[in-house]
């Protein structure tokens, strides 16, 4: 026959116990008897009523030890005793074994949730159904400048006083997120949804889409600025096709040709600009560097060196100082683009009759290119923009020099590449310093250089 837990105790266990409580009785009332008939009814009524009362003290004084045990912090083990008392407090210390381990797990379980609420990079607030706060993880409290510890039971919608937020809280209708600017926190953007669940709980979430955001507008400012300069040289190419088209007859030789010259010019622009725009998306977009590609520095110096004196055809003095030997460890066509921008850009914005300087030299952490000009510099205002895409610090005069816009961006993202930087000196009417500065892990010296 299996034995049945009823109440903590097996059928067998049940049984003992009333075995033994009309054991008890039993030899009781015997002992009585025996009183009696020796002493007299009077004696074993005396000795009848004593057992029953000793049992009973027994009993109280195992009642005491259970209360007091019940008085104990938990885990406390149960008080040994004698007896049916015995099988009680054993099933007892059972049943709160248990319990304790029940307890403890859920405890691990909670502890362990919370844990992983807390890492979540997204703001977590529990809500009762009055929208009094519950429980804050701390990327709820950097969103909503709250705290864990003293709102806790506040109200979140007399915390957070943001109108739309109040209004979407309100509401009750929570299909579709909230898109929020935190009234305290300039720059940062919330998506935040409420998600009912359970009884009478909800779930606040909020994410930092701050960063997306600035993406987004970076995605329309990039599609506004490219139509504008694609739709420029293309108006021109337009405007002089539409003339010949029309009148053909009307213009001389030498007319026609230099319509078509300045044709062919924009048509170069864009070409220049769809070149450099490939470029930057290849940089942005393709593997890491290769390390095993080595490009002599001197070489390097000299075609750059060629290129600008082409570019500036003869209007400007062209000076190179290609320093150590050396090497590059490196993307040979990336490097060759990063000094061909600066080279160029200086070129284009030094006056006729100006000097452009290519230097290479060892530094501390490692090497830097460096070109330098005598042009007309640039505020200090603009410096910190000078890599965005098609920002300009003179756009009509870049456009006239036949400038992208797009030159400093592809050597900002060559050095990033290259685990390098890009370092800019220039103050109006002294001329301009740019350096790309190479970790040393990328250099290798071919003679023993002087740091």
């Amino acid at each position: 026959m299996s034995a049945h837990a009823l109440g903590g105790f097996t059928i067998f266990q049940r049984r003992d116990i009333w075995l033994y409580w009309l054991g008890a009785l039993a030899a009781l009332l015997f002992c009585a008897l025996i009183a009696g008939a020796l002493l007299g009814m009077t004696v074993g009524c005396g000795v009848f009523i004593a057992g029953l009362l000793l049992m009973v003290v027994w009993h109280l004084r195992y009642l005491a030890k259970l209360f007091d045990w019940t008085r104990q912090p938990l885990g406390t083990p149960v008080p040994s005793a004698l007896g049916s008392w015995g099988h009680v407090l054993a099933a007892l210390s059972r049943r709160s074994r248990i319990a304790y381990d029940q307890r403890e797990r859920l405890s691990q379980s909670l502890a362990r949730f919370r844990e992983a609420a807390q890492a979540m990079p997204d703001g977590v607030i529990y809500l009762t159904r009055q929208h009094l706060i519950e429980w804050i993880n701390v990327a709820a409290e950097r969103h909503f400048g709250i705290d864990a510890v003293r709102d806790v039971g506040g109200a979140i919608t007399n915390l957070v006083r943001h109108p739309d937020f109040v209004s979407y809280v309100d509401s009750g209708d929570y299909t579709e997120p909230l898109l929020l600017h935190p009234l305290r926190s300039e720059g940062l953007t919330l998506s935040v949804q409420i998600v009912p669940f359970g009884e009478d709980l909800m779930m606040l979430i909020s994410r930092d889409i701050s960063q997306l955001e600035r993406l987004e507008t970076m995605r329309r400012d990039f599609v506004a600025n490219v139509s504008h300069e694609l739709k420029t040289p293309l108006t021109v190419i337009s405007g002089f096709q539409e003339m010949l088209h029309d009148g053909f007859e009307d213009f001389t030789p030498d007319d026609a040709r230099r319509y078509l010259s300045l044709a062919m010019e924009q048509s170069t622009r864009m070409q220049r600009l769809i070149e450099d725009l490939l470029a930057l998306s290849s940089l942005e977009t393709s593997a890491t560097v290769p390390d095993d590609e080595q490009v002599d520095v001197q070489t390097l110096m000299r075609m750059v060196g060629d290129e600008a004196r082409a570019l500036s055809a003869g209007r400007h003095t062209i000076e190179i100082d290609a320093g150590p030997s050396a090497s590059l460890s490196g993307s040979g066509k990336e490097l060759h683009s990063l000094l061909a921008n600066l080279a160029s850009n200086a070129v284009r914005y030094t006056p006729e009759g100006g000097t452009v300087r290519l230097v290479w030299q060892a530094t501390q952490e490692g090497g830097e290119l460096v070109v330098e000009d005598n042009g007309p510099g640039i505020a200090p205002q603009h410096l910190p923009r000078l890599t965005e895409r098609f920002y300009r610090v003179d756009r009509g005069r870049s456009r006239e020099m036949g400038g992208t816009g797009l030159g400093l961006a592809i050597v900002k993202h060559v050095l990033t590449r290259h685990q390098g930087s890009l370092d800019i000196d220039s103050e109006p009417g002294r001329g301009s310093r740019f350096a790309a500065r190479l970790p040393a892990r990328r250099i290798h010296w071919n003679t023993p250089v002087e740091r």
